[in-house]
């Protein structure tokens, strides 16, 4: 006999043999016997859960000849022309390629005719997310109001694409994805039922290659099977489907662990010569990582995963990595899986990944000290902990005393200034407080200052759209921060950018944006630059301090008059003293 797929040679024929959809057959066995069928039903849910299979099962079930029934008896003469798609009032239609406005108009013209073979004529639309709008609008009055001989049932996979106004015509039905329990169990029966003789990690690999779709297992299955003459073994799953053991993961990381940089690269090297592709070792790999994480982080956390066939390996290896390296790591590799996906070459992506990951920094110097004090008896925990505490008090009481000298030798210096100082308020101007920024100010200032209307100032600024464009292109979260500068001079091989906002200054300082930006300037402007930063009101006071020093003129002040101890208006050298001449203006 002509050999049949196992998925469609096994597909469900009543509604007790469907795997994973316990809620949904209930609640249609529960509107068949109470006769509270609706007329139009929305199936919906990822591929291969039984949606085009439930939707012929109740064709069956409300046209089988000792029915309307729960269940379809698979033997009367409407259920097995049902079965073999032979009846012309139970009709399958594929809205991918009649998805069309005439296709639907064509449909509704011929609602209106009874059935002519079975008690009720049934519409099952499959991917009907595939029809255009027009189509849509043409089915809508029929799918509101169809003749009482008629049911409607949509199928999809996508149903967001769908209108609301067809949603709420509708009983919506969300397939599950099946759970690996359920898989593994129908896989052991359609094994032995077809002599097939499989291991059981081949098996349980099977299901969690499959994503929660029976159909995807089956077929897996099938070829697997065809492949190994009758003989399914965990290793000819894993040489046909490309997949890697996690024991290969777990050498792996071993590798990063220990930066063996040419071990690993000979792994990568194993990988793609046995066919792997380096896309989906990328999201095999972040899929244990992520697993390694949760195991760390979680207990029992082998329960929230159905990657794990052994978790006490996994234990073994998470004990080697703190927490805060694999949070890094999975960052890194989820940075370097999405610039693959526009990559000409993702196997040297997806090494360089590794490589990055060799170079991460590690913590308290060894992974084995993390080792040893993640494996510490809690009694040792403990102690640390307090100890920690203790030092941290220490610190802290080492800074309030000396905040208190400084505020302390601040007071006594204003006390002395009100005291024994005769002179007035020019005086007490030079004893104030300030608060100055002149740790943040680039050296050199005045070179800066004299070049600020040189002719190689005005080259930088003709192309400083340029440059900003290019900072853009090459990182858009970097030009975010950077656009909000302005060049103000230039000095030799540096350019001078204002900032008017701090924490705009200070993220373009950092080592990495920093290094991008003078790349790209040195790229627009023909030669190598260093980017300097300061503050834009620094920069403005550099400014006015030179105009004076060059322009004011000098002009003689009387001397203030003495009244006997101190300045005219006291209040005014108070005020001074407390807030800075910076912050104080004085109005005769």
């Amino acid at each position: 006999m002509e050999h049949i797929a196992l998925y469609r040679a096994w597909r469900p024929q009543s509604f007790q043999d469907m795997v994973g959809q316990q809620h949904i057959i209930r609640t249609l066995q529960n509107a068949i016997r109470e006769n509270r069928l609706s007329h139009a039903y929305l199936f919906s849910g990822p591929r291969g859960t039984g949606k085009t299979t439930a939707a012929k099962l109740l064709a069956k079930a409300v046209n089988c000849e000792k029915g309307p029934a729960p269940e379809p008896c698979n033997e009367c003469d409407a259920c097995r022309r049902i079965t073999a798609g032979a009846v012309m009032d139970v009709l399958e239609i594929d809205a991918a390629s009649n998805r069309g406005v005439d296709e639907i108009r064509d449909l509704r013209e011929k609602v209106k005719y009874a059935p002519t073979e079975v008690r009720q004529k049934v519409y099952i639309i499959d991917e009907v997310h595939m029809l255009t709008t027009e189509a849509f609008n043409a089915l809508l009055k029929t799918l509101e109001e169809p003749p009482p001989h008629v049911m409607f049932i949509l199928a999809t996979t996508e149903p967001h694409r769908l209108p609301a106004t067809v949603i709420s015509r509708c009983q919506r039905f969300d397939f599950r994805r099946v759970s690996l329990d359920e898989q593994t169990q129908r896989l052991r029966v359609i094994c032995e039922q077809e002599g097939i003789a499989a291991e059981e990690e081949a098996i349980d690999y099977i299901a969690r290659l499959s994503d929660g779709g029976m159909r995807d297992a089956l077929s897996i299955l099938d070829q697997i099977s065809s492949f190994s003459d009758g003989r399914v073994s965990y290793q000819q799953v894993l040489d046909m489907t490309g997949g890697i053991p996690s024991k290969q993961f777990a050498a792996l990381a071993t590798t990063i662990l220990e930066d063996d940089i040419g071990g690993m690269l000979q792994m990568i090297e194993g990988f793609m010569q046995e066919g792997k592709s380096a896309d989906k070792c990328m999201e095999n790999l972040l899929y244990y990582f992520r697993d390694l994480l949760m195991i760390k982080m979680v207990p029992e956390a082998d329960k929230l995963t159905e990657r794990v066939l052994d978790a006490q390996d996994f234990k073994d290896t998470a004990r080697l990595f703190s927490r805060s390296q694999l949070f890094r790591i999975i960052d890194t590799l989820n940075h370097y899986q999405t610039e693959m996906k526009y990559a000409a070459q993702p196997q040297t992506l997806f090494e360089v990944a590794l490589l990055k990951l060799c170079s991460l920094p590690k913590e308290d110097g060894s992974v084995r000290e993390s080792v040893t004090q993640s494996q510490e008896s809690p009694a040792h925990a403990a102690g640390a902990s307090a100890s920690e505490v203790q030092q941290l008090r220490g610190q802290l009481a080492e800074l309030e005393r000396k905040l208190e000298q400084a505020l302390q030798g601040g007071l006594g210096s204003a006390g002395a200034d009100r005291s024994g100082n005769s002179g007035g308020r020019p005086a007490t101007r030079s004893q104030a407080p300030r608060i100055s920024s002149a740790a943040k100010l680039p050296s050199g200032l005045d070179r800066y200052v004299a070049q600020r209307n040189s002719q190689e100032f005005m080259a930088v600024q003709g192309k400083w759209n340029q440059i900003l464009q290019a900072v853009k292109d090459a990182k858009v979260t970097i030009h975010a921060w950077f656009v909000n500068g302005e060049p103000v001079s230039v000095s030799e091989d540096a350019v001078l950018v204002a900032f008017k906002n701090d924490i705009h200054r200070e993220t373009t300082e950092k080592p990495a944006n920093k290094q991008l930006i003078e790349q790209v300037m040195e790229r627009q402007l023909g030669h190598p630059c260093r980017l300097v930063t300061m503050m834009l009101k620094d920069w403005n006071e550099a400014i006015q301090g030179a105009a004076k020093s060059t322009s004011e003129p000098f002009e003689l002040e009387p001397p203030p008059e003495d009244t006997g101890g101190g300045s005219k208006e006291p209040w005014v050298d108070e005020a001074l003293q407390l807030f800075g001449e910076d912050l104080v203006v004085i109005k005769e």
